[in-house]
């Protein structure tokens, strides 16, 4: 057990497990969906299927999981009782990568269902699909940061 684990109340446990759980299925879910999306590319035979199986991951995986490490990372916050004036530079990183991060899911997400809606050419799914898979690589990136700014906790 590490000294910040034992100075740690035990009410925090359960919501920075819920947090890092949400936060590590978001990690994988848009490294699923990047590397779906980027597969369909280089297969151009496969790319219909590869990019309606990817728009599915964002919808089934991408979502709930962000979800979970939202609420998580609330609930942790709320748990930890830090003063008024707490302004810890791994916090903002978090929020900052977090709420941006929401309104490109978002996106995302209507771009996923407007590609899945199209006919079964493939066309549409494909291009639709292209513009959701860079958009999970750049999520991706900044969701990587922000993993290194709660682990180093820079100041």
């Amino acid at each position: 057990m590490s000294v910040l684990a034992a100075i740690r109340p035990d009410s925090v446990n359960l919501p920075l497990f819920l947090h890092v759980l949400g936060a590590m299925l978001l990690v994988g879910a848009l490294f699923a969906v990047g590397l779906l999306t980027v597969f369909g590319w280089r297969r151009p035979e496969h790319a219909p299927a590869l990019t309606r199986f990817g728009l599915r991951t964002l919808l089934w995986g991408v979502l709930p999981s962000y979800v979970l490490m939202r609420v998580g990372a609330q609930w942790t916050e709320a748990e930890q009782n830090y003063p008024d004036d707490y302004d810890a530079a791994w916090l903002g990183i978090g929020y900052v990568t977090a709420d941006a991060g929401a309104l490109l899911i978002l996106i995302s997400l209507v771009l996923s269902a407007i590609g899945l809606r199209r006919p079964r050419d493939g066309d549409g799914t494909v291009r639709f699909g292209r513009i959701v898979g860079v958009i999970s690589i750049v999520l991706l990136a900044a969701y990587l940061v922000a993993v290194w700014a709660m682990t180093a906790k820079p100041s």
